[in-house]
């Protein structure tokens, strides 16, 4: 029975060559045709004695470094030593070779670093989506952060070129309890009205008040029409 082998694990006869001249620690620019072919010849012969059939492509390879080895071993005429160098062709497909083989192992890598990713499927969040969130009977989260948003805006274009900014601590609590004293003796408020100072702490500590407040109970939000301003109201308990 013959048993078709790849030699030592080589991927053709042009990968056996790339290891020979690497064995031979010589540049493929500069090989000799007569020392590589004898390898050549060398390394099939010991596949034959194994009693493995070798590829018909090695015996082809082997074929074409004969008649080159041939041709530089007979005597040249001027013309003949001005013709193509035998090996040209010979070195440009080694040249192409190596690319394609480093080409494929720098593929080889990527894939192996894409073994290692693990995706899944972007999961759907609509159930767990609520489709209004009302902090008020009339007035949504959304009516009330577009109202701090257009308050912050005209801030921004109102407030004094120089400013005098002092360091003081605010808490919800605390800012909770001011907006309460004030709601009980004026009743109702505008929205914008609760910001009489503009830092950024006292800002932020005013409008997570205010939904406190909401989510209480203890204020009522009202807005007439949609875009216009929201009233806060002391709501009795």
């Amino acid at each position: 029975m013959n048993y078709k082998v790849t030699i030592d694990e080589f991927e053709g006869p042009l990968d056996l060559l790339l290891h020979l001249i690497k064995e031979s620690n010589i540049d493929i620019f500069d090989i000799n045709v007569s020392e590589i072919t004898n390898q050549y010849l060398l390394y099939i012969s010991k596949m034959e004695s194994l009693n493995l059939n070798v590829d018909s492509e090695y015996l082809t390879m082997a074929a074409d470094l004969i008649e080159m080895k041939s041709k530089e071993l007979l005597p040249h005429s001027e013309e003949e030593d001005e013709e193509e160098d035998p090996r040209e062709e010979l070195i440009n497909r080694l040249i192409e070779y190596q690319k394609y083989k480093e080409i494929s192992q720098t593929f080889k890598n990527l894939e192996e670093q894409r073994q290692e990713l693990f995706t899944k499927n972007p999961s759907f969040l609509e159930e767990f989506k609520e489709n209004k969130i009302n902090i008020s009977n009339e007035v949504t989260l959304d009516d009330l952060i577009n109202a701090f948003a257009r308050f912050q805006e005209r801030q921004e274009f109102l407030k004094p070129l120089n400013t005098v900014v002092t360091k003081k601590e605010y808490s919800v609590r605390t800012r909770s309890k001011d907006i309460m004293k004030k709601l009980s003796k004026n009743k109702k408020m505008n929205f914008e009205d609760l910001f009489d100072v503009y830092t950024k702490d006292y800002v932020v500590v005013t409008f997570l008040s205010i939904l406190d407040l909401a989510k209480a109970g203890n204020i009522l939000l009202t807005q007439d029409h949609n875009l216009d301003k929201i009233v806060i109201a002391y709501r009795r308990g």
